[in-house]
């Protein structure tokens, strides 16, 4: 067994979001991603087969889903579960301070 913090190895610099697998098992992944003031690209949508359950844990970022006029502003501690095929974009992310969630697909 071996004791890791969520926290260490956040790098300074990096032009695209990191995504890190954290735990995998069958039916479940658990990742770390973190943000820098990336959003996602005009005109792409996420379309994953999973639901992903996503906590902000630092920074902010905001969300938007297709056909939802909502802009869905996410703060530390907020959360949200996206269910599998649910389109959606990370519309902007805190482009000061790095933004750190907590993801968790099943």
């Amino acid at each position: 067994m071996e004791v890791l913090n969520f926290y260490n190895n956040v790098p300074g610099v990096f032009d695209a979001e990191i995504f890190e697998e954290l735990v995998t098992r069958p039916g479940l992944k658990i990742e770390r991603i973190i943000s820098s003031g990336q959003s996602t690209p005009p005109g792409e949508w996420y379309d994953q087969e999973k639901e992903e359950w996503v906590i902000l844990l630092t920074g902010s970022a905001c969300l938007t889903f297709e056909g939802d006029d909502t802009d869905y502003n996410l703060l530390p501690g907020d959360y949200i579960l996206i269910p599998a095929h649910k389109r959606h974009r990370v519309k902007r992310t805190d482009p000061v301070n790095k933004t750190i969630w907590l993801a968790l697909h099943f």
